[in-house]
């Protein structure tokens, strides 16, 4: 049996990279039949020369990725499952985008291959869908790229808006002022908001009116100038409204559109604007349609076995 050994710079480095590298040891060794032993300043990995020597170049991988990026157990372990696909650079390409929040906030990386390649859509066009399950990020990493766009004084405001359809109810049927009526809808939004930017920060760019949250209907006649637009839930707009929101795009601005094609709350008898212009726009220059799926949930680690469930359920 062979031995095959990554060597570590320091003792800090050792512990950062046996941290994450420890919940993953057990399937390693089964899928490669090989075994890996952490010590000191070193991880001996032992078996067939051309396993091991993967399996090291993967460590080697983590060992690069870790000055560039935080290394977690989801993250390690969604690129472990790309590196066994047969993926390759998978660090470096994770590592490759950095969006910068605020200077009190660490910055943010994309955890999943779909997830990089939602953040380049969305630097590169001028509109970026990003379609999928529940978890794969598709607002909180709009929210992120908006946000940088702001402070990077890119755009001068932000506009945050979905359709007040949930579940079948609307605005009317529920209690209070306007502000009260439309808090539950918008929560998810300012949730995102306030990881990225500190309280205080995030009340007075509203009072300014730098970010605006409103419901979707509120965009009609508006041309938005100097604008990162988000649109989320877009699952549960009309086409009517659909192209009432696209239309609403001024000179220098850029719109991430969200949604989640199994979550439609709309009427059995009206179609989803989002369904549709997956269908009719993907060919249009300068907007990109993103399809986010499973692998790119980065919630806990059942919610991507529940999301595979149904999805089986629904494919028998």
């Amino acid at each position: 049996m062979n031995t095959t050994t990554v060597h570590f710079d320091n003792a800090s480095e050792a512990r950062e990279i046996n941290a994450v590298l420890e919940p993953l040891t057990a399937r390693i060794e089964k899928d490669h039949e090989l075994e890996v032993v952490s010590r000191d300043l070193a991880v001996n990995i032992q078996g067939g020369d051309e396993s091991a020597e993967k399996i090291a170049a993967f460590i080697e991988g983590l060992r690069a990725a870790r000055d560039r990026a935080r290394l977690d157990d989801q993250t390690v372990g969604y690129a472990y499952d790309a590196f066994v696909r047969g993926e390759e650079n998978v660090f470096k390409k994770l590592a490759s985008i950095r969006v910068d929040v605020s200077p009190r906030k660490p910055a943010i990386f994309p955890k999943t291959l779909g997830q990089q390649i939602y953040l380049d859509a969305m630097r590169e066009n001028a509109i970026t869908f990003g379609i999928g399950p529940a978890g794969t990020g598709k607002t909180y990493l709009a929210m992120a790229m908006a946000v940088s766009a702001l402070l990077r004084e890119d755009i001068s405001r932000i506009i945050l808006t979905r359709p007040a359809i949930e579940a079948g109810e609307n605005l009317g049927f529920l209690p209070g002022d306007f502000q009260q009526k439309v808090a539950p809808y918008l929560r998810p939004l300012y949730d995102a908001l306030h990881d990225m930017l500190p309280a205080e920060t995030v009340e007075t760019l509203i009072e300014r009116g730098v970010i605006e949250v409103a419901p979707l209907a509120y965009m009609r006649g508006r041309t938005l100038n100097h604008a990162f637009v988000i649109l989320d839930e877009a699952q549960n707009t009309t086409p009517q409204q659909m192209l009432m929101f696209l239309t609403r795009l001024g000179f220098d601005s850029k719109c991430a559109v969200t949604g989640d094609l199994t979550q439609i709350d709309l009427p059995s008898n009206k179609p989803s604007g989002l369904l549709e212009a997956r269908s009719i726009l993907k060919h249009i220059e300068g907007l990109e349609i993103v399809e986010l799926t499973e692998r790119d949930v980065v919630r806990h680690p059942l919610v991507q076995k529940v999301i595979e469930a149904y999805q089986g359920k629904r494919n028998s």
